[in-house]
């Protein structure tokens, strides 16, 4: 039976060949990024409006009363992370953010000719994801805007909205706050994952690469998270903020206006853009040139 499926599956496979290319790349990165958004927004809406009513918490209708609200999103990304590499790993390396993207394409691994089809897969696979959460969780997010009369569209339902994108905290008054943030924790992620995949340098065995960038982005979740809420993926955000404009949340997704900072969707989308280039320059500047000039050979695979 087990060999009749295999065979079903290969003949299936020989039916579709342009996937051998460029196609079947970006069917895994929207894939992978799926995976992401579906199990990284699938946290948030479990914090924000489904444990909460569920009758499995003790305080409900209330959010992000205790450190546990948030190191359960910071650990959920980090498994949503994990398991979207994992997923197209084997393809693609497992990108499945734009930002990757585009700073191996700036580093030279990576082709510029590649960059555009990835990042369109990346962010379908991003608006999908918005979508399969919304799917699973309206009932919940319906009920907590009932119960906290909460108007979709308004200032009222940030709290609905940051269920699938991100929003700056009250404290800025101005972009560069929440960009300076994104840029600095984009910068981080492409710095470690530099340092992980370099054969020169201590790269982890094992398959366990993915693992452990889930833990890098669980550690920028909680060292700084709170600012703007981590996006550190221009698809992470953007991709599921469209979605939630299409759900009837306007202005507060697209152009993303708090009160505080208007326009905002762009912070998410460009300031990851830039950390993850300079991430890849600190990186290499600092260790893997230094490494290269010491003549430390790669590490065989």
């Amino acid at each position: 039976m087990a060999e009749q499926r295999l065979t079903g599956t290969a003949a299936l496979s020989s039916m579709l060949p342009i996937r051998k290319g460029i196609v079947g790349e970006m069917m895994a990165e929207f894939l992978g990024t799926f995976v992401l958004i579906a199990f990284g927004d699938g946290v948030v809406a479990m914090a924000v409006a489904a444990l909460n009513q569920s009758g499995r918490a003790q305080t409900p209708h209330t959010i992000f009363n205790a450190a546990g609200d948030w190191l359960l999103i910071t650990w959920g990304w980090a498994m949503a992370v994990a398991f979207g590499v994992y997923v197209c790993g084997g393809i693609t390396g497992g990108h499945i953010n734009p930002a990757v993207t585009l700073a191996f394409a700036v580093r030279g691994t990576f082709s510029w000719a590649k960059v555009i089809p990835y990042w369109v897969a990346q962010w379908l696979g991003a608006f999908c994801g918005a979508g399969l959460v919304y799917s699973v969780y309206s009932w919940a997010i319906g009920s907590y805007e009932h119960v906290n009369h909460v108007v979709r569209g308004s200032a009222s339902s940030i709290p609905t909205f940051s269920i699938f994108a991100t929003f700056p905290a009250p404290y800025f008054h101005a972009w560069y706050g929440p960009f300076i943030d994104q840029v600095v924790g984009t910068a981080f992620l492409l710095m470690f994952v530099c340092a992980l995949i370099d054969k020169r340098n201590l790269m982890p065995k094992a398959n366990l690469i993915p693992f452990i960038i889930g833990f890098v982005v669980a550690a920028i979740g909680m060292s700084y998270g709170a600012n703007a809420g981590y996006a550190i993926n221009p698809a992470r955000d953007f991709g599921p903020r469209v979605w939630a404009w299409v759900a009837g949340w306007g202005h507060i997704a697209l152009p993303g206006n708090y009160g505080w900072v208007n326009d905002y969707f762009w912070i998410p989308i460009v300031g990851p853009f830039v950390g993850g280039i300079l991430g890849v320059l600190v990186y290499d500047f600092f260790i893997q040139h230094v490494l290269i000039q010491r003549g430390v050979p790669e590490a065989a695979d």
